[in-house]
């Protein structure tokens, strides 16, 4: 009886699309926390790439150094250091960079669960109201007389 009371009140209607709302914004929740973890994936590799390309740029200053007769001078060795502090907080950055990525994707996906329940739960509250007004339309009726 409560299933056609429901029915022919539009609070079961009403249910469906909060739990379909629920539904989408979980759906999204979760591609949301998919995308924040290749985010730290793909910076984990950029870390990696500059990584490489950092010990290419220190050994081509010491080959351009040494080629220059100048290894053994206080200069080339604040070059040196400067340039592998440059690029160790490069690479450092990379990863900042990605972890502010993934956590502005992982806020999201908090906020998309919120609003999925949010919206189911505004969907018993509209479904109750329903079934009120309705149970209220039927006693009038009875009342009344018709």
């Amino acid at each position: 009886m409560s299933g056609l009371f429901e029915s022919l009140s539009g609070a079961q209607g009403i249910r469906a699309e909060g739990k379909s709302a629920q539904n989408i914004a979980n759906f999204n929740a979760e591609v949301s926390k998919q995308q924040a973890e290749a985010e730290r994936i793909a910076a984990g590799f950029e870390q990696e790439r500059q990584a490489k390309a950092a010990e290419k740029a220190k050994s081509r200053l010491r080959a351009q150094l040494g080629a220059a007769g100048g290894t053994g001078s206080p200069v080339a060795f604040d070059l040196t250091k400067e340039q592998a502090r440059e690029l160790e907080l490069e690479q450092l950055l990379i990863g900042f960079e990605g972890e502010v990525r993934a956590g502005r994707l992982e806020t999201q996906a908090q906020l998309d669960t919120l609003q999925g329940q949010f919206a189911r739960q505004r969907s018993k509250n509209l479904a109750r109201a329903a079934n009120i007004s309705f149970g209220t339309q039927i006693a009038t009726g009875f009342l009344t007389g018709f």
